[in-house]
């Protein structure tokens, strides 16, 4: 059986925002993209992320400006993924990190993302037997 890889699913076209930038900018920037993440980026290092929900929950039911800094209020604890590691480990991932979007990174540079739509959509375009497929490797994987 062949494993899928994140990099099949991943999309390649990533939201990035320098960590001086304000959550308006990044709030504009997710309006205009339709995505509701952006990657906060210092020096060329993914350093975090920032979602609607943290703009909605950090700063909007604080009463907080929308000119703070977007490193003031983002999610920190940057969790990613390799391109090279099976899509079965992203979805344990998300799961017991209760997270929807990953960024992908490889040899220390933000390559992707991939989301829990990305993984919903990979196994709806499969029909039964990839979802088996996905199944079967979450219980050989995960039952050792």
């Amino acid at each position: 059986m062949s494993t899928t890889l994140v990099r099949d699913i991943m999309k390649q076209r990533i939201l990035t925002i320098d960590a001086s930038m304000t959550v308006i900018d990044a709030a504009k920037m997710m309006d205009d993209a339709s995505v509701g993440a952006v990657v906060i980026i210092q020096d060329g290092i993914a350093i975090g992320i920032i979602t609607e929900r943290d703009i909605v929950r950090r700063v909007v039911a604080k009463g907080k400006s929308s000119q703070i800094n977007v490193k003031e209020v983002m999610s920190t604890n940057l969790v990613v993924i390799n391109p090279n590691d099976a899509i079965v480990d992203l979805a344990y991932l998300m799961k017991e990190r209760k997270i929807h979007r990953v960024p992908v990174i490889k040899d220390n540079t933000l390559i992707g993302m991939v989301t829990s739509s990305d993984l919903v959509r990979f196994c709806s375009v499969g029909g039964e037997s990839e979802i088996s497929k996905i199944m079967d490797q979450i219980l050989i994987t995960h039952i050792q």
